[in-house]
């Protein structure tokens, strides 16, 4: 799927896509290849992931600055080699070590073929330094997914900062306060609570010519709501699950 036929695509499916929010996290160790293609087979439409620069500026898929919580190192992500990073083992769900290893975006895109959606978290403020967002340029070209993909993050000015590079990438912002639309903002991630103090928030990004996917890995019990206000997609910690109810609307009720 091509992320500027987005809207069509989804109103043909009939149902909020269902983006895997790094992969499927509930079983397997989140931002690993092994839940990508989990989540992948489970029916996910997209794969959401986070991006950080290692000490020798690879680009990892990893959420957290540090490595404490889900691996058995410890220290910052980009005070370590992508050799180093990947000799440690991550955090299965639950906390136990597995086998898999923390993969860098290329390996993702290698993984999947080039085949699925990528919606990339940007968290690493090197993204505003024109060297490091063309590396991410650069990656997603010769992955051959730089029209498969989009930007998203927190802060708004790392995006852009990459769109200054390729204009006709997408780009989104995900908010934790505002109830309203964001301008330029192709993908909007609103956190949950702020579309019931908005409920018109997607019928004004719409007119916009903007796409909604709600900050809501966990989305089950208001699913019946983001049906009705009418979102493009939902992120989701468990995709398989997410997606058998979409696809039972009595489950909806």
């Amino acid at each position: 799927m091509n992320w500027d036929t987005f809207r069509e695509e989804r109103r043909r499916a009939g149902r909020p896509f269902v983006v895997a929010h790094r992969g499927a996290r509930l079983l397997e160790a989140e931002n690993t290849l092994r839940a990508f293609l989990l989540a992948l087979a489970q029916g996910a439409d997209a794969l959401e992931t986070d991006l950080r620069f290692t000490a020798d500026d690879q680009l990892v898929l990893f959420h957290d600055p540090t490595l404490d919580r889900m691996t058995e190192g410890a220290g910052l992500v980009r005070d370590h080699s992508l050799a180093q990073l990947q000799a440690l083992r991550t955090r299965r769900p639950g906390g136990a070590l597995g086998e898999d290893r923390i993969p860098t975006l290329a390996g993702l895109i290698e993984a999947t073929g080039g085949g699925a959606p990528l919606l990339l978290e940007l968290k690493d403020p090197l993204f505003l330094q024109e060297k490091y967002a063309k590396i991410l340029v650069d990656t997603l070209e010769q992955g051959g997914v730089l029209r498969r993909s989009a930007l998203i993050s927190f802060h708004f000015e790392h995006v852009l900062a990459v769109k200054r590079i390729r204009p006709d990438i997408p780009i989104g912002h995900i908010t934790l306060k505002n109830p309203w639309p964001k301008r330029g903002a192709q993908l909007l991630g609103p956190l949950w609570p702020l579309l019931y103090v908005n409920p018109l928030y997607t019928a004004h990004a719409h007119r916009m010519g903007s796409i909604v996917a709600p900050l809501d890995p966990t989305p089950e019990p208001r699913l019946h709501h983001y049906v009705r206000w009418g979102v493009d997609a939902v992120l989701a910690d468990d995709p398989g699950g997410v997606r058998a109810r979409l696809h039972d609307s009595s489950k909806l009720k």
